[in-house]
């Protein structure tokens, strides 16, 4: 069984269908010694396979369209933060305070791109908030090497920051978080009542690119990138996509548009406005969650609330560490979980921990959690069924470490776990150990995307300037190739469909 057959098989994919996928394999792309080109091209093949089987469910008589992949277009959607370019400017990545430090006893990994998570790690080191970013840097690295990492990591985490330390594999797997995450499937999924089987409107394959999400509306309430990316996804493939955030956090300006690609973006205050969000929710298909597990619940936004007042919807959910274990409620990013996991351990050498050639754990989650929204629908429209669907950063980490199988080999029987380096790769010995700190820093375009990354990526004009993009890797026969709509201001569009 290979990559894309083990994925496809989790989603509940019938196993025929695979052989529909042709993949364009280029080896010097995403190097690392983790197979993450291998998990890349999987995530991105199932994604665009459950496109394509819901696209002939709709619309195309002759039976599912072939679906192609090519490795060169994956390494660049999944670096496409580092070759955006706003106007000509490069994006901000990450905030001083955002890397690698180092301990009296190891290793931790912070995280303070948001203005609050900053402020919060400043306190729970006894710092001022308004500390300027290079004494702050020097402070902080001045503290840290005095202090045990495991310390580090839970004071950050009890005054509402974002640290982690540094593990090796074999740590993560004897830890109870480890253990939890281990023993959940790649894509976690379900039926929440039984509601009748969805009728779709047929799209007609004369009106332009094949699109099998229109008419569905999904409500994208996702931030960072790995559930912005699921639902850029569904957006490309038709569907009206509203973001809506707290009027309050607004989501890093860069971010926003790299991630924005074919949405719309409102601002919805749940404390007082639920009458508006109820309103949305009664006219939705899709909800896309990317929150801390439980931090939602309160405004009945968990999956079976949702699907009691909205019979037939599809619930999505996305976390960092899994739902589930002592974890659950912990704030994460993928250069948190490949640290805590022991990616970065095995990414890097024995004076520094490493990290992988692209933010692989949000991209590579993001597709999953897109493919399991477009298999659900599918399933609804022969079975019926309110649905979840849920993912974790987490897992998918735990997948990439157990090594998906080289190209050509077989992947029947393996564990799917925490496990060892994987000797797929090219050059992977010899090649330059990328520092934690660097992970998704930008300036890596054409390493991390490989030679010949231009026919991947496009201009055009928007809202906000003039914007160069990574083109969207989901590709099948008569579908799109690129999104209808370019990203707008954050928050400048109504809360309501259109």
């Amino acid at each position: 069984m290979d990559e894309i057959e083990y994925v496809w098989s989790v989603l509940g994919g019938d196993a025929a269908l695979t052989a529909r996928v042709a993949r364009a394999a280029r080896p010097a792309v995403l190097e690392a010694r983790l197979p993450v080109r291998a998990l890349a091209s999987a995530c991105v093949g199932a994604c665009a396979l459950a496109a394509a089987e819901l696209a002939a469910r709709r619309a195309a008589p002759g039976g599912v369209p072939a679906v192609r992949v090519d490795d060169g277009a994956v390494a660049a959607a999944f670096t496409s933060e580092r070759h955006l370019r706003i106007g000509g400017r490069e994006p901000v990545s990450f905030a001083p305070l955002s890397r690698l430090w180092r301990t009296a006893d190891g290793w931790v990994r912070t995280h303070a791109n948001y203005p609050h998570h900053r402020a919060r790690l400043l306190a729970a080191l006894g710092l001022a908030r308004d500390t300027e970013d290079a004494r702050a840097v020097d402070a902080v690295g001045s503290l840290l090497a005095g202090l045990p990492a495991r310390s580090v990591e839970e004071t950050v985490y009890a005054a509402g920051g974002a640290a982690v330390a540094l593990r090796t594999p074999e740590e993560w797997a004897a830890s109870e978080q480890g253990r939890a995450v281990a023993g959940r499937p790649l894509v976690e999924r379900g039926v929440l009542d039984a509601s009748p089987a969805r009728t779709f409107a047929p799209v007609p394959p004369s009106a332009g690119a094949l699109l099998p999400a229109a008419g569905l509306r999904v409500l994208d309430l996702t931030r960072v990138i790995a559930g912005p990316v699921a639902t850029r996804t569904l957006a490309l493939l038709g569907a009206d996509v509203l973001r809506v955030d707290p009027p309050g956090l607004p989501e890093l300006p860069d971010q926003h548009v790299d991630t924005g690609f074919g949405k719309r973006s409102a601002t919805l205050d749940l404390t007082c406005d639920q009458a508006a969000f109820e309103e949305l929710l009664g006219a939705a298909d899709v909800v896309v969650t990317g929150y801390r597990p439980g931090s939602l619940d309160r405004f009945g936004l968990s999956p079976r609330a949702l699907a009691a007042r909205r019979p037939g919807l599809v619930v999505a959910r996305l976390s960092a560490w899994g739902a589930y274990g002592p974890w659950a409620g912990r704030r994460g990013f993928d250069s948190l979980v490949q640290v805590g996991t022991g990616i970065a351990a095995l990414e890097g050498t024995a004076d520094r921990p490493g990290a992988l050639p692209a933010q692989a754990l949000d991209h590579g989650t993001g597709y999953l959690l897109a493919a399991g929204v477009l298999r659900a629908l599918t399933e609804q429209s022969r079975h019926g069924g309110s649905r979840y669907v849920e993912v974790a950063l987490a897992r998918t980490a735990a997948w990439l470490s157990a090594g998906p199988a080289p190209d050509g080999a077989s992947g029947a029987g393996r564990p799917h776990g925490v496990g060892g380096p994987s000797t797929m790769g090219t050059g992977s010995g010899a090649r330059r150990v990328r520092a934690a700190g660097d992970a998704g820093g930008p300036g890596d375009a054409g390493e991390a995307g490989g030679p010949g990354a231009s026919p991947w990526l496009r201009e055009r004009e928007s809202p906000l300037g003039r914007l160069r993009y990574a083109l969207p890797p989901v590709r099948f026969e008569g579908g799109p190739t690129d999104w209808e709509r370019a990203p707008g201001p954050w928050g400048a569009d109504a809360a309501r469909w259109v």
